[in-house]
């Protein structure tokens, strides 16, 4: 587990969604993936560390691998097995204490979890939504965020598919239908993103 850190309650108009993360690639295609979603991973570790700097809350939304008996922290210490593929991604991404978590069924976080219940809890308006993979749970995710008018932050450089060029077609998609940002989260401003989240929260409030 990364350093220990006092709980905190947070109140934030933005927060960081790390989508299947936290994933052992123990499936046929993670040969194809597997690659892509360490360097999304190296991208990400890097993301969190600034948002949290500016108190931007991180919620990890995971797939629950079709087991409803399914613990978090288990999850993250079967993934971190020396015998297991996506150990290096998740000890990148490993989250930290203080760090929220909704394990999902589906490809949606939002279906069947209570990621609405937290968000509102937490003022968020605008979601930053990075994993995999980009052209399916990161895709459906974005999908019904948007439908339930969250402003979208997909930096391109924090999502994987299996290919680069079906993660380029997911990320289009997501730019041209749900108006989602997918600038490379290395070129991010966060006092700039967060005024914007802010300026979004007031038009929309």
């Amino acid at each position: 587990m990364a350093e220990a850190t006092p709980h905190i309650v947070e109140k934030s108009s933005t927060a960081l969604i790390v989508l299947d993360m936290i994933n052992d690639m123990e499936f046929e295609d993670r040969d194809y993936l597997f690659p892509h979603a360490l360097a999304a991973a190296e991208n990400i570790a890097a993301l969190k560390k600034r948002v949290k700097a500016y108190g931007i809350p991180v919620l990890y939304v995971n797939d629950n691998y079709g087991r409803w008996q399914s613990d978090f922290q288990e999850l993250v210490a079967h993934c971190k097995r020396d015998d297991v593929k996506g150990k290096p991604v998740t000890e990148l991404v490993e989250p930290d204490d203080d760090d929220y978590f909704v394990l999902k069924p589906q490809f949606s976080g939002f279906f069947a979890t209570p990621l609405d219940i937290l968000l509102d809890y937490l003022e968020v308006k605008t979601l930053i939504i990075t994993g995999v993979a980009g052209n399916m749970c990161v895709h459906f995710t974005a999908n019904d965020a948007y439908m339930r008018h969250y402003q979208l932050f997909v930096p391109g450089d924090c999502t994987a598919s299996n290919s680069s060029e079906d993660n380029t077609l997911a990320l289009n998609l997501m730019n041209h239908v749900l108006k989602a940002d997918i600038t490379n989260s290395r070129d991010y401003n966060i006092e700039n993103l967060i005024d914007r989240a802010l300026e979004y929260d007031q038009q929309n409030s």
